[in-house]
């Protein structure tokens, strides 16, 4: 499994190594001066050549693409134009609030999904089915950026129970977990009541349900352990999704994760903190698949087996 989880990480670097490079082009090729943008307007164009040089940025743009990847090697990431501190000592304090608020949202996702998703499995063609199906087919209609206001207006200005923005306390982590989680629930849901229905025809449950087993018992000993392997997939790939995807809702609820430090980033044209963002990103995605395939071999012993 060790040497099957390595194979597919180095499988995945020239990838990895693909985005930044089409990153690094586009950011570089995109109309627009981080000089100008840093000095302001009234500045002299003897400071803005000056600080050009300075920064690396009046080198071809081989050089500074050769210059970035040496510093990759050694575990440079650059210094950030915008905040003038190294890129790898601002990522690190902004990269565990995502951390936080992914898990947390994907802990909504899985509460939310997993019930509902055996509910209407198990009530197939019944009220409960139509009402969880009225239910995904909203959160995958409502998207995060209208979502996440209509929850500030509902919890923090009418009710007043929940901050409007920020990371203080552990209230401030409520709607911004429910904005991401909801819409992530909604597609899961699909996804159980799929595997669990097929689970649910086989012979097995049958059995199960012939030697008097409880209903609880089919449902999860059962049929929900057997159908995890897909489940497990989407909540993978959701993880993942959650930790590049959350720029929209950071920048609603002034959520100082890395996704706010990338729209940060774009604003300001920095490009040395905007490449670490995404590499990050890229580096996370990868870490969270090959985790999910750790998974699969704990939850099925025939994928260990094999």
């Amino acid at each position: 499994m060790l040497r099957h989880l390595l194979k597919r990480f180095l499988l995945t670097l020239p990838a990895l190594w693909l985005v930044l490079t089409l990153v690094f082009l586009m950011i570089h090729i995109v109309p627009g001066d981080p000089v100008e943008q840093m000095l302001g307007e009234g500045a002299a164009p003897g400071a803005a050549a000056q600080l050009r040089h300075s920064l690396g940025l009046d080198q071809p743009l081989g050089k500074q693409y050769g210059h970035y990847l040496f510093g990759l090697v050694r575990g440079d990431l650059g210094q950030s134009f915008k905040f003038q501190a190294p890129v790898r000592q601002i990522i690190f304090e902004r990269y565990p609030a995502t951390l936080q608020l992914a898990f947390l949202a994907l802990l909504v996702c899985a509460a939310i999904a997993i019930p509902a998703g055996v509910l209407a499995a198990h009530r197939r063609g019944q009220t409960s089915d139509r009402l969880v199906g009225v239910f995904t087919l909203f959160g995958l209609a409502i998207p995060n950026f209208a979502l996440g206001p209509l929850l500030i207006l509902l919890f923090s200005i009418e009710i007043g129970v929940l901050p409007v923005s920020g990371r203080n306390g552990i209230g401030s982590y409520v709607l911004p977990a429910a904005t991401l989680g909801a819409a992530l629930a909604a597609i899961l849901t699909r996804m159980v009541r799929g595997a669990m229905l097929e689970e649910l025809s086989a012979d097995y449950i049958r059995t199960a349900r012939a030697k008097g087993l409880s209903i609880a018992a089919v449902l999860f000993r059962h049929g929900l352990r057997n159908a995890l392997i897909p489940i497990i997939t989407i909540l993978g790939l959701q993880f993942g999704t959650l930790l590049a995807g959350t720029i929209v809702t950071e920048t609603i609820f002034s959520w100082p994760g890395i996704g706010r430090l990338t729209v940060q980033a774009i604003s300001a044209r920095d490009y040395p903190l905007l490449q670490g963002c995404i590499l990050v990103i890229a580096l996370s995605y990868v870490l969270v698949n090959l985790l999910t395939d750790a998974i699969y071999s704990v939850v099925d012993p025939r994928v260990r087996m094999s």
